[in-house]
């Protein structure tokens, strides 16, 4: 694709690559409050959008960004506070062409259909109709070549979408939202499925059209793009505003301290004692691959450790674990497992070796909902169940009951289904089911997503006590909470192991780490 050309925009020219802010902000939010049920999402959060300028929306998980971009497209209406374009009244939500017309969000995960041709995409249930009442299909294509080509997509209006590449099928979102009439498009998490080159055509873009007069709010959890790209940076964190400022005035050290709520302080969590170093291995990984998802990672774990894996989105720590656990195979390296050498990309592989897996989704990988506690619990096990296939009904309840007893799951009784149970109660069955082999390695990915306070402390307590009595341990996650119990942690960055951190570490350290940020430069 070529750079955007001048396209059908109302310019407010730029000097000298600085966006100029005349007349009122392009979007305003003030005092704006969001609660579902007990949890607020957002707490009198505020931002103002200046035209032309490409503003950054950063912060933790649960920080409030998604809330707020879903009440600044009209999705939802905030429990209290106001939203502005232009200086007036945002439309009312069941005006959606209003809406279309001021704002366009163009998410990380895409909102093109692929069974359908570009140009349907482009010009959904806005067909070209004859005097007869049907589409006029000359018409539908032509309006789409002059939309794409005047923002110098390059494009084939007739192709199925499906066979757009990431980046093509970004372009094309932006110009339907263009097509509207919107000049304030929200791009979340942009880059998270693209590569380098892909990523600098993207910023070039971006740039012609901001001196065009369209204005961005860019979403991302990679700060040195913040860096490259935008003008302004707001931090929320805990659902609330922290701070609003020019991005060349701001160090990249003070905008992870904004982010995590910690400054160079002191550390505030125990440090885990390290693991003797003449401890047996229970993994050990040389140089594994997978293509561009990770690289040459070197990673071992020995009797009673627990070893961190963190990264955000896209950085490859979930397919690293997952290849550990068999659900994946490497393109190249080895991987040894107390010992053996399960064979690539087999589960019942690595269960033989004695892994013990807790998926990163309960719902679609970790749980058979309508099925009991007592069998989602021992479907790992069958060996321990009986012989020559036969499964004993009062070895099933035994182990369940042992193991609802270990966990504390709340249930009165093992023959419940799991959909009956809490998403705590839910998760701790995930674990048991994880545990029934009496594992040697214990693989969690996100083990504490989506549950309760007290359900969070039991679980991660409970991976303590595991690896105290010698499991070997990996966490995948960007939580923190998560790798705080860990002897030291992986830090992976598109695909690359950038850090590795021992236990101790401030919180600005391991998200700068995970952001791709380097505090010493």
């Amino acid at each position: 694709m070529g750079d955007f050309a001048a396209g059908p925009a109302s310019p407010s020219p730029a000097r000298d690559g600085e966006p100029v802010h005349t007349g009122p902000p392009v979007a305003e939010a003030e005092r704006i409050t969001k609660r579902y049920g007990e949890t607020t999402a957002l707490d009198r959060a505020h931002i103002t959008i200046r035209q032309g300028e490409t503003h950054a929306l950063v912060g933790r998980n649960g920080a409030g960004k998604s809330t707020l971009v879903s009440i600044l497209t009209g999705l939802q209406a905030p429990d209290e506070g106001e939203v502005r374009f232009a200086g007036a009244p945002a439309p009312r939500l069941s005006d959606r062409d209003a809406w279309r017309e001021r704002v366009a969000c163009v998410y990380q995960k895409s909102t093109i259909i692929p069974e359908l041709t570009v140009a349907e995409n482009l010009y959904l249930n806005r067909h070209d109709r004859n005097r007869f009442g049907l589409v006029g299909w000359k018409g539908v294509w032509r309006k789409a070549a002059e939309l794409l080509e005047a923002w110098s997509v390059d494009v084939d209006v007739r192709r199925p979408a499906g066979e757009l590449g990431v980046e093509q099928r970004q372009f094309v979102e932006i110009a339907r939202a263009l097509s509207f009439g919107a000049r304030f498009i929200i791009l979340d998490e942009p880059t998270a499925q693209l590569d380098g080159a892909a990523i600098s055509r993207l910023f070039d873009r971006m740039r012609a059209m901001r001196d065009q007069g369209v204005t961005f709010l860019f979403i991302s959890h990679h700060l040195q793009e913040i860096y490259e790209i935008c003008d302004t940076v707001t931090v929320f964190r805990d659902a609330r505003h922290i701070l609003t400022a020019p991005v060349a005035d701001l160090p990249q050290g003070e905008l992870v301290a904004a982010m995590t709520g910690e400054a160079a302080g002191l550390r505030e969590h125990a440090v885990r004692p390290p693991v003797a170093a003449e401890a047996p291995v229970v993994l050990d990984v040389r140089s594994l691959t997978d293509g561009d998802v990770y690289k040459d990672v070197d990673l071992r774990v020995r009797e009673g450790e627990i070893v961190g894996l963190a990264g955000l989105g896209g950085s490859g720590k979930t397919e690293l674990a997952e290849t550990i656990v068999g659900l994946r195979a490497p393109q190249a390296g080895t991987m040894e497992v107390a010992g053996e050498r399960p064979r690539p990309g087999s589960v019942p592989d690595s269960l033989a070796a004695g892994v013990g897996f807790v998926p990163r989704d309960r719902h679609h990988q970790g749980l058979v909902p309508l099925m009991s506690i007592a069998d989602n619990t021992t479907m790992t096990v069958p060996e321990r169940l009986g012989s020559a296939g036969f499964v004993s009904g009062r070895r099933k309840d035994a182990l369940a009951r042992q193991m609802i007893t270990n966990l504390a799951i709340k249930t009165p009784g093992p023959d419940l289904p799991v959909s009956g149970l809490s998403g705590g109660n839910q998760q701790k069955v995930v674990m048991a089911r994880a545990l029934a082999n009496d594992p040697r390695l214990l693989v969690l990915i996100t083990p504490t997503a989506g549950v309760d306070v007290r359900s969070k402390e039991f679980l991660l307590e409970k991976v303590e006590e595991i690896a105290g009595n010698g499991t070997g341990v990996v966490i995948a996650s960007d939580e923190l909470d998560d790798l705080r119990l860990c002897n030291r942690v992986l830090v992976l960055f598109h695909g690359r192991v950038v850090a590795d951190l021992a236990a101790g570490w401030h919180d600005h350290e391991m998200v700068a780490a995970m952001e791709g940020v380097d505090l010493d430069a």
